[in-house]
């Protein structure tokens, strides 16, 4: 079956009215678009050919439907390519724009103080939560893992880096594992990411990992976050946030569980290293400079319904940072891209700048 261009067109409206509602999105809200002119039988039509192809799904019996993280992500990536040209036309007219003064641009003596300001501003303006990396080079190489089971439940995680730098962490396991497991995972560890960078153990590293090791798949990415976790350490790369209590403004995330997973995550900080440890631009989108992860793209268990939306900042050559946005995965995504846009055009522009 075919995504043609009027099926494209119901996806997108489907996807614009769930984003702006939170609501489930039936044929008849769908048939008032006027330009798409359609019945609402056709649309229906239509739905049900979207929910085969895995766009939507209609949650309970006679609700409308809602998009699924593959249609989340045709729809990011359509937008990504729309928004191309124009942000080339923008780059292109601002090298030609004088520079105007702003209160971002106010000398600031620190660093920390920067990216504090900055965390604080990108949550109160978008409503979601913040979260800045301190600019690093990420050298720190990983020469071995070792995985001991020192109590039936506990994992401890010995990772092993260039210059003989040793790093530990603890992992919590929820089923007792068999020496045969632990040897294979250990061998895993060690073919896979041997002489690999933090920027080098990134989203869809994991992701991969984790698909290839089937029900292990969760212990897997638990393992690459405190993988992750442990290189941040030896780095010394600081993190900053703000807007975690914006969480509770959407119901998707509200519950008690998940909001007290994702508000530890952004408390304890250790899988955020993860999460924001491939700065070096190496698997951004080419044209825009931004990644998008949904759902379980970001292989960080407690953030499974919520997108992340990240971008790089230089602060000098080779040297880098993160900025990202966490919220629902129905976020206003084109919000989102234009802020962090200006953030990190104002982040290059604050660290460029010459000494007067």
């Amino acid at each position: 079956m075919e995504l043609d261009a009027r099926k494209k067109k119901i996806l997108q409206a489907i996807i614009k009215n769930y984003l702006e509602t939170g609501e489930p999105v039936g044929s008849r809200t769908i048939s008032k678009y006027t330009d798409l002119n359609l019945s609402s039988a056709t649309i229906r039509n239509e739905m049900a050919d979207l929910e085969e192809m895995g766009y939507i799904f209609q949650p309970h019996t006679s609700a409308g439907r809602i998009p699924t993280d593959a249609g989340y992500r045709l729809y990011v990536d359509d937008m990504l390519s729309e928004k191309q040209a124009a942000m080339e036309k923008e780059a292109h007219v601002a090298e030609q724009t004088e520079d105007e003064p702003s209160e971002i641009d106010r000398r600031i003596d620190r660093i920390e103080e920067v990216l504090q300001e900055m965390a604080k501003m990108l949550a109160n303006n978008t409503n979601y939560t913040s979260v800045i990396s301190m600019p690093q080079a990420n050298k720190n190489r990983l020469k071995f893992v070792q995985l001991t089971l020192v109590e039936p439940t506990k994992l401890l995680t010995t990772v092993v880096l260039e210059g003989n730098i040793v790093k530990n962490e603890m992992i919590q396991v929820d089923k007792d594992i068999d020496p045969e497991t632990l040897l294979k995972l250990n061998i895993l560890f060690n073919n896979e990411l041997n002489g690999k960078t933090l920027r080098e153990i990134n989203f869809d590293m994991a992701a991969n990992m984790a698909d290839s090791a089937g029900e292990l798949g969760a212990l897997v990415s638990e393992i690459i976050n405190a993988i992750a976790a442990a290189i941040g350490s030896a780095d010394g790369i600081q993190i900053f946030t703000s807007g975690a209590t914006n969480i509770f403004k959407y119901p998707e995330l509200s519950d008690t569980t998940k909001a007290s997973g994702l508000i530890g995550t952004l408390e304890e900080k250790e899988l955020l290293t993860g999460l924001l440890a491939d700065n070096s631009g190496e698997n951004e989108d080419e044209n825009t400079g931004i990644q998008v992860y949904i759902g379980q793209e970001t292989s960080v268990s407690s953030m499974e319904d919520c997108a992340v939306v990240t971008a790089t900042y230089e602060f000098e050559k080779g040297v880098y940072g993160k900025v990202g946005i966490i919220g629902p995965k129905r976020m206003d995504y084109e919000k989102v891209m234009d802020a962090l846009k200006n953030v990190t055009g104002n982040l290059d522009k604050q660290f460029r700048k010459p000494d007067k």
